[in-house]
């Protein structure tokens, strides 16, 4: 016995062996087999990871697994994913292994499908993915390289998309799990099959199921001869909407045969709330409900290339009323009564008549019906309403998540025909509406808001091919808005993806930027890593807006009298024509700012006229910038600035984009008492002038700007006979790179000099003067100021030089040959003593400016004229060497020399 048992061990244990081993034996033989299969049938590309045998995993039948399959089409859909699955697994028997392909095809007993994911797709032109069988006369002469014989198969965690862009279908199972068992190889036999999934159907833009999730237990008859599937005990579910299914479906040559009746088996109210995706309709579980709901229907007919089924079902409900346990509201006298039907079996004859859908919440009635023809092309609508509606009941009446709080009475009579094809193309003529509506005391409130927004009343008058909007008054904070216009196309708007086309005018007395701007809480501000979405302007606006406006407050400035068109199209607000009173003056504005790139930019031109300075370039950071300066200025202003840039995402201009140029003309102008860093360092510099009494009155200048930089053309003005040349530029950062060149007449250089002119004794001599030039740079906090004599001292040189040649041309030809052959060949003869002695002169005294220091000479008056010059332009200059006499007045003549 014991041996026995042994033996028995023993082959028990060489049986597992082998089971363990053989399929490493049949590995290659099973790869052939499925290759052989893709290349007879599939007219695609298919790849996969591995596959795999085991004796073990369906015992006494042989497992074979198909491991990462993946199948991509070829054109018009190429490498698109058409299958894929994580592994598909056939049972069969063992002595299918050793087939060969003249032995006929591999019977299979068993299925099994783990994560696939098939994609069925219909392009716009008819092509279908998924035909990708080869054609018969291509295929291989045997019948089949697999045969059926299944008595249960499974689909587990897998996915179906179906997308058809003819019919604007489209169909997405998701989670589904489904599985069958039965004996498919009797004449007559049974399929009891298990199915869950989740559901969303959109059909022509229109969702009509949303992730719902789906139930169906069925009990299906086979009659295999015939082809003809029964529904024997069949219960479905969408959502927990329970249906049941009778009759059957019998496949022909040219199509499907059909004749299905359902019914939910209990008419409870609750029902119709089941059939709502539980994300809107929430818990159901302990609401009230009155009155019955029944959905009731019959397919039945021949569903072809050319034709579906005849279609009948309804939907109805009568007086009923539900209430939400944790809710204050009922909704009652709910009356539905609706059909979906086909009666020609031609799918564009499908039609949805909506007889009756009323309902009441309080004492707020209201009542609709419609009509949708002509579904699957260019549908026909037809709606009618008449109700009342409190929008603050709707959240007390039903779970809906309001992100806002909303209040106000809607009220609507209105009757709306059109197609969609009307709608989409601007078709007015196709589309007619009547009646009229109106909204009062509405109230919407905002995060994104500083306060609440209040529509007092609006109504609206529903015109063949526009809409009127008669009235409409709101408030805001401390701003007003009172607007009428007209709307062409509001339908197309609600119902399509159109833009919303309209005119208005809109009036205010008091228009606050702020009040429509969302107020940053602590939080926000703390957040300063978080990027922030930069503000659009929305791509569905085509709108005019004539605007007016007493009073406009922005920021800190106060508009008056604000007149101008806005025009909003294409993410683009554009300015037209807009007038002011600002600063004791006038304002003129055209331009526009786009959102269309990721950045936003402006293009703006702005007139001034008249304006005060001081409080322009107090209130206005654009002209701080510009000129800075003027900022010390008292007086009036007519400028013109053209600029373009970037925005920031608060729609601020960012000024290191900013470029553009500007033309300022200045009008009775002084400079205010109040100096800057600047001009003080100017008048300690250059103390012969006197600011104060700078002469700006129609100062004209030209700028302009552009990388934070702005460059200042040169411009002339005039202190007392002392004409002032201005060039150069500044940054938008305060930064100073300026040139001033001061001419200053030869009289204010002293007695000594003016004795030396004298002696010329011309006219040209009266003109005399030289150039100082001040080097104004660092920034308008901090300036640094440098004054250059070199052009000075070369320019009175050259003036000298030039009249004394002038007036010895005058006295001979030949005494003037020779006195400019000494004056150019620099030779001193006794008859050139005059020349020569006039000459060293003015050496001599330029001489000590160009050289800086004191140094003895030949000649005591030398000297002392060369001192004289020194202490003279050392106090034109602010020299802190001073002559030996004081300048009593700076600027002016010194009333001693030495």
């Amino acid at each position: 016995m014991k041996k026995a048992l042994k033996i028995f061990g023993i082959s028990i244990l060489i049986i597992l062996a082998l089971l363990l081993a053989l399929p490493f034996a049949f590995q290659g033989q099973i790869k052939d087999i499925v290759k052989r299969f893709i290349n007879e049938n599939v007219n695609a590309k298919v790849e996969f990871s591995d596959v795999s045998l085991s004796f073990i995993k369906s015992f006494p039948k042989v497992h074979v697994g198909i491991n990462d399959l993946l199948i991509t089409n070829f054109e018009p859909f190429k490498d698109q994913t058409l299958v894929s699955a994580k592994n598909i697994a056939f049972s069969m028997s063992v002595k299918e292994l050793f087939k060969s392909a003249s032995d006929g095809p591999l019977e299979v007993n068993a299925i099994t499908v783990d994560k696939a994911m098939l994609t069925l797709k219909t392009d716009s032109f008819g092509n279908t993915n998924y035909d990708i069988s080869k054609d018969k006369a291509n295929a291989s002469t045997e019948a089949s390289s697999f045969a059926f014989d299944i008595d249960h198969y499974s689909i587990n965690n897998s996915a179906i998309t179906y997308i058809d862009d003819v019919s604007k279908m489209s169909l997405y199972i998701s989670e589904l799990n489904h599985t069958g068992s039965g004996i498919f190889s009797a004449e007559d036999s049974e399929l009891d099959t298990k199915t869950e999934a989740h559901v969303s159907f959109t059909f022509d833009s229109i969702n009509y199921l949303n992730n719902n999730p789906v139930k169906l237990d069925a009990l299906i008859g086979l009659d295999l001869n015939n082809s003809k599937y029964t529904f024997k005990k069949n219960q479905g579910f969408i959502n927990k909407l329970p249906l049941e299914f009778k009759g059957w479906v019998q496949l022909l040559e040219n199509g499907q045969d059909i004749d299905i009746t359902f019914e939910n088996p209990e008419s409870d109210f609750k029902n119709f709330l089941a059939v709502i995706p539980e994300t809107y309709s929430k818990n159901i579980n302990g609401v009230e409900t009155t009155g019955e709901f029944k959905v009731k229907g019959i397919i039945k007919g021949m569903s072809t290339d050319t034709t579906i089924p005849k279609l009948d079902i309804q939907i109805t409900s009568n007086n009923a009323s539900f209430k939400y346990p944790d809710l204050p509201k009922r909704v009652e006298n709910i009356v539905i009564n609706t059909a979906i039907k086909n009666t020609t079996g031609l799918v564009d004859d499908t039609y949805i008549d909506i007889n009756t859908l009323n309902f009441k919440i309080d004492n707020d009635v209201f009542k609709s019906s419609a009509t949708l023809k002509n579904i699957t092309k260019n549908m026909l609508v037809n709606a009618n309403i008449d109700g009342v509606l409190n929008l603050a009941n709707l959240s007390k009446a039903y779970p809906i998540d309001l992100e806002h709080r909303l209040t106000g009475i809607l009220k609507a009579k209105l009757n709306t025909a059109f197609d969609m094809e009307a709608l989409e193309t601007n078709a007015y003529a196709r589309i007619k509406n009547s009646g009229a509506a109106s909204l009062s005391n509405f109230e919407f409130t905002s995060e994104e808001m500083v306060h609440p927004f209040n529509i007092s009343e609006a109504s609206l008058t529903f015109n063949p091919e526009t809409v009127s909007l008669n009235n409409f008054k709101a408030k805001t904070g401390e701003s007003d808005i009172n607007a009428t216009g007209t709307i062409k196309n509001l339908m197309g708007f609600l119902l399509s993806n159109n833009k919303l086309q309209g005119n208005f005018n809109l009036n205010s007395n008091v228009f606050k930027v702020s009040d429509f701007m969302a107020e940053e809480s602590n939080e926000t501000a703390n957040k300063t890593n978080t990027p922030t979405e930069a503000l659009k302007i929305p791509a569905f606006f085509d709108c005019t807006l004539n605007a007016s406006a007493n009073t406009v407050v922005y920021d800190n400035l106060n508009l008056k009298d604000v007149k101008g068109v806005l025009t909003i199209k294409y993410e683009q607000a554009s300015i037209t024509n807009l007038t002011s009173s600002i600063f004791d003056g006038a304002l003129a504005i055209n331009g526009d700012v786009s959102t269309k790139n990721e950045t936003p930019t402006f293009n703006f031109n702005l007139g001034a006229n008249n304006f005060d300075i001081s409080k322009s370039f107090k209130g206005l950071e654009l002209l701080q910038s510009l000129a800075p300066i003027a900022n010390f200025i008292q007086g009036k202003l007519n400028t013109n600035i053209s600029l373009s840039g970037n925005l920031g995402d608060d729609f601020t201009p960012n000024l290191s984009t900013v470029s553009g140029n500007a033309l300022a003309e200045l009008l009775s102008t002084k400079i205010s008492e109040n100096q800057s860093a600047l001009l003080s360092k100017l008048t300690s510099s250059l103390n012969f002038i006197d600011f104060n009494k700078l002469n700006l009155k129609d100062l004209k200048t030209k700028l302009e700007f552009k990388d934070g930089k702005v460059s200042v053309k040169p411009f002339q003005i005039k202190y007392e006979d002392i004409t002032i040349d201005v060039v150069g530029s500044h940054g938008f950062d305060k930064t100073l790179n300026y040139n001033a060149v001061f001419n200053v007449p030869a009289k204010y250089l002293g007695s000594e000099i003016n004795r030396l002119i004298g002696k010329i004794d011309t006219k040209e001599a009266n003109n005399i003067s030289i150039p100082v030039t001040a080097n104004i740079t660092g920034n308008f906090t901090s300036p640094s100021v440098k004054t250059d004599l070199t052009s000075g001292v070369s320019n009175l040189t050259k003036q000298l030089i030039e009249i004394e040649k002038q007036k010895l041309i005058g006295q001979g030809k030949d005494k003037a040959k020779d006195l400019l052959s000494g004056l150019i060949n620099g030779n001193k003869t006794k008859s050139d003593s005059l020349k020569t002695q006039q000459n060293n002169s003015v050496k001599n005294v330029l001489g000590g400016i160009l050289e800086g220091n004191k140094t003895p000479t030949d000649s005591t008056k030398t000297n002392t004229t060369t001192n004289a010059v020194k202490n003279v332009l050392g106090n034109l200059l602010g020299s802190k060497k001073k002559a030996k006499d004081t300048v009593k007045q700076p600027g002016f003549l010194l009333n001693k020399m030495q």
